[in-house]
């Protein structure tokens, strides 16, 4: 039953048919590798999307080893997709951040093995403040968390050094 399940899963990570594809690795590099970047698919599969508005939208199955009480995705796990993907939706704007701030509530537990969507929206830019909304919800709408991030803007010449190769 459990193969069943995640083949029709993956069948849903295709967006809505108004929506367009986003090609997150383009934007940041192979710095998606904790979340989206799981070659494995145990831990999760994602593909992004703008909507009709341009907000950024994930679709994000989550695996078996995102298990934290049975049969459900662990608290850790739902964060670590709402940091990337709101931390992304800055850098979707044309800012790019690191997470300074993560705030959420959870609402319901999550199933494993469950494809979700993570809507986000950008609230504000003041300065180099940049706050973010994102919910997790089921494709049916039950929300299971919500969350809020305040992103910082980080200097350009801070990102050369995040990037330069490391010496042997």
């Amino acid at each position: 039953m459990r193969t069943k399940t995640k083949e029709n899963a993956l069948l849903h990570l295709d967006g809505d048919p108004n929506w367009e594809a986003f090609d997150a690795p383009a934007l940041v590099g192979e710095t998606l590798r904790f979340v989206s970047g799981d070659k494995t698919g145990n831990r999760f599969k994602m593909k992004y999307f703008r909507d009709q508005g341009q907000n950024l939208v994930a679709r994000v199955w989550f695996g078996p080893v995102t298990e934290g009480p049975p049969e459900h995705a662990h608290g850790g796990s739902i964060a670590a997709v709402l940091d990337e993907v709101l931390g992304l939706t800055a850098w979707a704007a044309g800012h790019p951040v690191v997470v300074g701030n993560l705030n959420i509530s959870f609402r319901q537990l999550l199933p494993i093995q469950t494809v979700v969507q993570v809507k986000t929206r950008l609230i504000s830019v003041q300065g180099r403040k940049i706050m973010i909304h994102g919910e997790v919800s089921s494709l049916e709408g039950v929300v299971y968390a919500t969350g809020e991030a305040l992103c910082i803007k980080i200097a350009t010449e801070n990102l050369k050094t995040a990037e330069s190769p490391v010496e042997d």
